[in-house]
């Protein structure tokens, strides 16, 4: 598996003195935001020269782009709003292509109209889900035009908040340009031992034949976000259930301070030598 990590984790606004962090904290790949480039995450222009600038730099940090950040609410309740993200995503795809990254990560969005993260009791609806459909569809010809992979990940206050809708979703697409990001810490907020194992095999075997990304991400005994391997996810388990289904792809970390990187890269690296897994 390539050890990975969000470049947004760093500060900075330019690709070099981002990725040669990435680089200096013991990663070899990164998913790449643009707001590491000066620009916002979902920007109304990119030019040219700015992709040029994000491969240069990975090319002389010797880090790779596993990933684009593309997330902006795809049910959102004003269809304004979704459309003005399809014309942000057209361009994101055309960058990620051009940088060698060849995941666009979405977010399958939300009823809230404020926050794409916050839940809202009508993401369960008939309607929303009719509407991710839609949307996907329009995000899936974007994809295929600048042959990129669209990456979903099962997150708790989205429309897709399970493994299994996830599967529905991909199922009920039928294409291939539809591909799975797998956080365990997205899976629950705060359940037992048995229980959080319990969901990670379900999500596996329900989704590894998708597998585009694993993420690494944890949660306190309280349910907040904590950088790996310093709350309740088993990562040795997590890991070796990945490597059972074959993924060998990137295991990309975030939710955690740039002054932790570094120690969450050496927890990482041990997790995977100790399964066996090269990095």
């Amino acid at each position: 598996m390539q050890l990975g990590i969000f470049a947004k984790t760093f500060p900075g606004s330019t690709p070099d003195d981002v990725l040669g962090q990435v680089k200096a904290a013991g990663f070899s790949s990164a998913h790449y935001n643009m707001a590491c480039s000066g620009l916002a995450a979902m920007p109304d222009a990119i030019p040219d020269a700015v992709t040029d600038d994000i491969a240069n730099a990975a090319s002389r940090s010797g880090v790779t782009l596993v990933g684009m950040s593309a997330t902006w609410n795809m049910i959102h309740p004003d269809p304004v709003e979704r459309e003005l993200g399809f014309q942000r995503l057209d361009m994101l795809a055309k960058a990620a292509r051009r940088v060698g990254a060849g995941l666009v990560t979405l977010c399958t969005g939300t009823r809230d109209p404020v926050d794409q993260w916050h839940a809202h009791p009508d993401n369960h609806s008939t309607e929303a889900w009719r509407d991710l459909l839609a949307s996907m569809e329009k995000a899936v010809l974007i994809a295929e035009r600048h042959d990129v992979f669209l990456g979903v990940e099962p997150e708790l206050a989205n429309v897709v908040d399970t493994a299994v809708k996830a599967r529905r979703l991909i199922d009920e697409m039928a294409t291939d340009r539809i591909r799975i990001v797998l956080d365990p810490a997205n899976l629950f907020e705060i359940e037992t031992a048995d229980v959080r194992e319990r969901l990670v095999d379900e999500a596996i075997d329900l989704l590894g034949d998708r597998f585009a990304m694993a993420h690494a991400k944890d949660r306190d005994a309280q349910g907040h976000f904590v950088a790996a391997g310093r709350g309740v996810i088993d990562f040795d388990h997590f890991v070796r259930r990945l490597k059972d289904a074959g993924f060998s792809g990137p295991l990309v970390t975030h939710g955690l301070a740039a002054d932790e990187a570094a120690d969450v890269a050496a927890f990482l690296k041990k997790t995977l030598g100790d399964a066996g897994i090269d990095h």
